[in-house]
Order: structure tokens, then sequence, then C-alpha cells
């Protein structure tokens, strides 16, 4: 991997307060951690770090590092981790590892296909990236931006795994080697769809139906039997047939006397 040139200084502002000042200033926070020294806050120009992204194939920068006014002024370094803000995606901060051009690191690469499969040009597959970045193992200098893998020979139902891929000399690929990388799926046949379809036109309408019930329950009209104000209560339902009336509560079998009805004295036999 090439080296590039990029200046830190030392940060002078520090905390989340310091760090939005910062970036109103045209500067990005960043920490360069590694080696044998502790972790150091330093501070790059965004223009710098933006300018180097836009000419790299990836993330994955190597850089030659000034830190402005510094005890040890020349590092070697990777950009290991560059932070950005998840709706503008504006670049919030960056971690730099420093590294020893004699000691191998472990990064994780992307994967570039090159060429067309014979699968999606004669058969009309579909090419699927199972992985878009892999692990490799090499000496900071040895360090590919990208590994480009040529599946130009590929047919349907075919793929290519991490052992099928030839790294670049001083590279070690890291992981299974049966796991795929790249495959040619075949085409959806219009059964295919219309079954996918049908699927989802089902399970929506179950939830309709789901939501109708709870609808019901929590907000139900008005039975009959309670009515509406001022409306008279509809009359008792009608027994089955052979069976007497149900009797007033606290009666057995006979109908209660008139309010205010007097009681008659019961007549002497002659």
């Amino acid at each position: 991997m090439k080296t590039v040139p990029l200046t830190a200084y030392p940060r002078t502002l520090g905390r989340r307060a310091g760090s939005k000042k910062l970036r109103t200033e045209g500067r990005v926070p960043a920490v360069i951690y590694g080696g044998q020294a502790k972790p150091q806050n330093v501070e790059v120009k965004l223009k710098d770090i933006e300018n180097l992204v836009h000419h790299a194939a990836s993330e994955n920068l190597l850089v030659d590092l000034t830190i402005d006014k510094d005890a040890r002024p020349k590092r070697l370094a990777l950009v290991q981790e560059m932070q950005h803000h998840p709706l503008s995606s504006a670049l919030l901060h960056v971690d730099l590892h420093e590294v020893s051009e004699t000691e191998k690191v472990t990064v994780m690469v992307p994967v570039e296909s090159i060429g067309e499969a014979a699968g999606v040009k004669n058969g009309g597959g579909t090419l699927e990236h199972v992985l878009f970045k892999i692990k490799v193992r090499a000496l900071p200098k040895d360090l590919p931006e990208v590994i480009e893998v040529d599946v130009s020979h590929l047919e349907i139902g075919q793929s290519i795994h991490l052992g099928d891929i030839k790294p670049p000399t001083g590279v070690e690929i890291l992981g299974d080697k049966k796991v795929s990388v790249l495959a040619v799926a075949a085409p959806i046949t219009e059964a295919q769809e219309a079954a996918v379809l049908e699927g989802a036109g089902a399970t929506a309408g179950e939830v309709e139906m789901i939501k109708e019930k709870k609808e019901g329950e929590e907000g139900a009209a008005p039975t009959a039997a309670a009515g509406k104000a001022g409306e008279k209560a509809p009359p008792a339902a009608a027994g089955k047939p052979g069976e007497k009336a149900p009797a007033a509560a606290g009666e057995k079998g006979a109908a209660a006397p008139a309010a205010g009805a007097e009681k008659k004295p019961a007549e002497k036999k002659k």
C-alpha cells in the first residue's frame, strides 16, 4: 500500500464542546494509538483528510504522519476508522493506528469483482456479493487497497469461496476457506415471483383482519341492550316453547301484588 502524507496538530480543545468547535473551524478531532506510546489526542484539517479519501480506493489509508511540534514528529499510521454523522455523513472523528514497517498488521479489505459472469451474460442470472470485505494480514507496505476477483468464468449456481481467491504477494487471507464470497444465482421465474407476491398479499390480509378485530374489541359500538339515552329498554327475550316466563326477583311462582294494594281479610266458612 502506498503511503500518503498527512499533518496533524496537538489537540487544543477537549471534551464534546471542544470537538464541536473544532469542526466549525474546519478541523476534525483524531486520536493516534498503538506502538509503545500512550494514546494521543490530535486534530487534522478536514480538507486534508477529505482529499486523501477522495483519491483513495478505500478508507484503508497508510499515512506518513507528521505531528506538529511533537517529540516524535514522524510516524507511520493506518487510518483505522472514520466516524461519520448518520444523517449528514459529515466526518466526526478519525482513529489512527501507529504501525511498524517490520510488523504485520490485520485489516479488512474491500472485494471488487472484475469481468462479467458467464451465468449473468448468457443465462440471465444475478451476481451476488456475499462478502464485501475480507480480512487480510501483511506488512504495511504490502497491504492492498482492494482485492479484485475475476468472475467471468462463473456459471449459474457456481460461487467463489475464500480459499479460491489468490492473494497478492506477501498477503495472507484470513477466515474460513469454505465461505462464499461471490456467487451467481439463477433468475427468478414468473411462477416464483407470483408466489412471492401472493405470500406478501396474504400476510397483509392477515394483518388487516387482526387490526379490525382489535378495533372491534377495544372500541366496539354500544349493544342493543344498552340503547341510547332516553329510549325504552327492549322487551325481554321470549323463552323457548313450553317454558314459563321468568318470575320477578324474590318471588316463587306468583306475581307480586301492586304497590299500595290492601289485603282483604280471609272469609270464614259458613
